[in-house]
This record gives structure tokens, sequence and C-alpha cells, in this order.
């Protein structure tokens, strides 16, 4: 278990991309997709919450560049399989989300 004290150091590499923006709070946070180094550790995927001044953030997800491959590989194969689903089968209106 980590110390509490111990300091956390990140340097953001490279903003890849914002995938959500959340107003219900004092000052707006963003769900952002980077490229973040922790600790002066290697650089890696970084998903997370993040304040504009992006002093403060969320607990996230990081994934190496062979993880995040992988991901994305399962992403494209979900939606593309879904988008095949729904050209030769139009959905039912009971059935939409």
């Amino acid at each position: 278990m980590a110390n509490n004290n111990t300091e956390v150091t990140f340097e953001i590499m490279e903003h890849i991309g914002v995938l959500d923006t959340y107003d219900n709070r004092e000052q707006a946070w963003t769900k952002e997709v980077n490229i973040v180094s922790w600790n002066g550790g290697p650089a890696k995927i970084d998903i997370r919450d993040w304040d504009a001044p992006h002093e403060r953030m969320s607990r996230g997800i990081t994934l190496t560049e062979d993880q995040a491959e992988k991901l994305t590989k399962s992403l494209v194969e979900r939606y593309r399989a879904k988008d095949d689903l729904n050209k030769t089968t139009p959905m039912r209106n009971d059935m939409a989300r």
C-alpha cells in the first residue's frame, strides 16, 4: 500500500484528446486521454479526469503501448461487429436504448 505522504509527480508528454467534460463542479473537469510519465517512469497511455489547470486528477487507468493497441483492436472489432449487425438487422423500436 502506498504511503499517503509520498508526493506523486507527473509530466503530460502528449495530449491525445478529451472524451467528456463535466460542468457540475465549481470548475469544469475533463476526461482525457494523454501520454503521461508518472514519478519519472516510462510514459504510458493515461485515461482519467483532470481539472482545467491539470493540477488535480481523479483515479484513472494507465496502459502500456501494447495494452493500448490490444484495447484499440478489441474496440474496433466490437464496434465494427455492432455496425455490421445494425446494417443487416434493423433494430426494433422496443429494443432501442
